[in-house]
């Protein structure tokens, strides 16, 4: 199997072989005609992924975000910069292909990063609306209790919570990465609140007077809101953990593993 095979069965298996004229699903290092010896996916190609894909001989990794820095992986600007040099070389002398997965993966028959994000919190059947998955209903809790279970079934040690940990909740939003900035609409977030009345809003990235604003205003009033800031890696690794499992019957025998990129943060 080649990086092309994989490439293409991918996005044939994800999108019917559909794919955009613009995208930045580019391979960002390695040839497309290389022979692939394994394969790792992973939210971003850290330094620290790209040792673990070598130590266990895999030479393709399969990454949700870019490689170097930006959205697009331009390196122009990154001629003399050691960051990028030491990095790239790292990459180049072990012979690792980066591909990036990301248009493609939120624009297939059924989001992928959303379809692993739902099957880590088991929360198959809460879809409030079965065509989209943006917003559930749970068993009542609290906010607090909700934080609580997130960080347990996503591995983290701190969460952000706007709003009183003590309100009650069971109608909630989750809107993975940068879907919590609107999509391309400042106001979606908060239309989305109001008209599927939910009492929390599960996020990735924030603006802070967006979406934080309005759930803040609101708590002060009175009013059953909140919300908790997972971040954009704990929303959308779990996604790339999923599609390990979903790579295995195109991968024709080639080794397969999820290796988590984890949180970027230390916490003080």
């Amino acid at each position: 199997m080649k990086v092309q095979d994989i490439i293409d069965r991918v996005l044939e298996k994800s999108c019917g072989g559909r794919k955009l004229e613009q995208t930045s699903d580019v391979l960002a290092s390695g040839s497309a005609n290389m022979e692939v010896t394994g394969i790792v996916t992973t939210f971003t190609a850290t330094v620290d992924v790209i040792r673990e894909a070598i130590s266990i001989g895999a030479n393709l990794i399969v990454t949700h975000e870019p490689t170097y820095f930006t959205g697009a992986d331009k390196v122009d600007w990154l001629e003399n910069d050691p960051v990028y040099a030491a990095k790239k070389k790292l990459i180049e002398d072990n012979g690792i292909a980066i591909w990036r997965f990301h248009d493609h993966m939120h624009m297939a028959k059924s989001d992928l990063i959303y379809d692993g994000l739902v099957q880590e919190l088991g929360w198959e059947n809460y879809k409030l609306d079965p065509s989209s998955p943006w917003s559930y209903v749970i068993e009542p809790t609290t906010v607090g209790e909700l934080a609580v279970f997130f960080k347990r079934k996503l591995g983290m040690s701190n969460v952000r919570i706007v709003g009183k940990p003590e309100s009650p909740c069971s109608r909630i939003g989750i809107l993975v990465g940068g879907g919590s900035l609107g999509l391309g609409r400042e106001e979606m977030p908060m239309e989305l609140m109001r008209d599927k009345e939910l009492d929390v809003m599960v996020c990735g990235d924030i603006t802070e007077w967006t979406l934080c604003a309005y759930v803040n205003d609101a708590s002060m009033l009175g009013m059953n809101k909140a919300m908790i800031v997972v971040g954009h890696e704990r929303t959308e690794e779990w996604g790339m953990k999923y599609l390990a499992e979903w790579l295995l019957p195109i991968a024709e025998g080639v080794p397969v593993t999820f290796v988590d990129a984890k949180e970027p943060f230390v916490y003080l």
